[in-house]
């Protein structure tokens, strides 16, 4: 058996959108300039449904921040779609440590009666506004604490046709891609298949979900006490 030995395959938007239209029943002969302006804002529609539906592992980074004596709220990248885990670091004696922070609800840093009370941070508040902000609390007091780092999913990139661009995926999410984008197609260019094909959308979707998660080893222990009644 012979085989090719590369691991390249990676189709530009354009060659992705012309199997979708295929899909959905559409040959690239009959294709116009509006075909593919639909298709463009589909792809981009659908790459932000897919930021609402779950952690995109490949979108995720780490952000570094400088904190300062005093300052509870720090500008986030408007990029960002959430924060997942927080951590300050902190330098004494040429040693760094991390030490993790939890989130706080609106709710929950509301109800803190000092807001300006200085300290550790042990807490944080992530504000998703259109520019959005995390809050520290306590606010940290410089006394040690230099930076404030976290893990993010941010958006993913614009999807162009220009120039052969691929979309930002990884290979294991092209059929899913592809599905997506047909059934988004046939909602616009031909209706009459569309449940069909939001179904097989939906199917390679979950395949691609399910494994799109962290392979990690996870232990639940009950905290177990004595009940004495007087």
């Amino acid at each position: 058996m012979t085989t090719s030995g590369t691991y390249t395959f990676n189709p530009g938007l354009g060659e992705l959108t012309l199997y979708a239209f295929n899909l959905c029943q559409i040959r690239p002969t009959s294709l116009v300039q509006e075909h593919m302006q639909s298709a463009r804002m589909a792809t981009n529609m659908m790459l932000a449904s897919w930021a609402n539906q779950g952690v995109n592992l490949w979108a995720v980074d780490l952000v570094t921040t400088t904190v300062s004596q005093g300052v509870s709220t720090y500008p986030v990248d408007a990029n960002t779609v959430m924060i997942l885990d927080a951590y300050m670091v902190t330098s004494q004696s040429g040693v760094s440590t991390d030490r993790i922070i939890m989130p706080v609800s609106r709710t929950e840093y509301a109800s803190y009666p000092n807001k300006a009370q200085q300290g550790f941070p042990t807490v944080f508040w992530f504000d998703r506004l259109i520019s959005p902000t995390v809050t520290l609390w306590p606010v940290p007091d410089g006394s040690s604490t230099s930076s404030l780092k976290y893990y993010r999913v941010r958006r993913m990139q614009d999807a162009e046709f220009s120039s052969g661009q691929t979309v930002e995926i990884p290979y294991l999410w092209l059929e899913a891609f592809a599905d997506g984008l047909a059934y988004r197609l046939a909602k616009v260019w031909n209706p009459q298949i569309a449940a069909g094909l939001k179904a097989i959308a939906d199917e390679t979707y979950k395949i691609a979900a399910e494994q799109n998660i962290e392979v990690a080893s996870q232990f639940i222990s009950p905290q177990l006490a004595g009940y004495y009644r007087p």
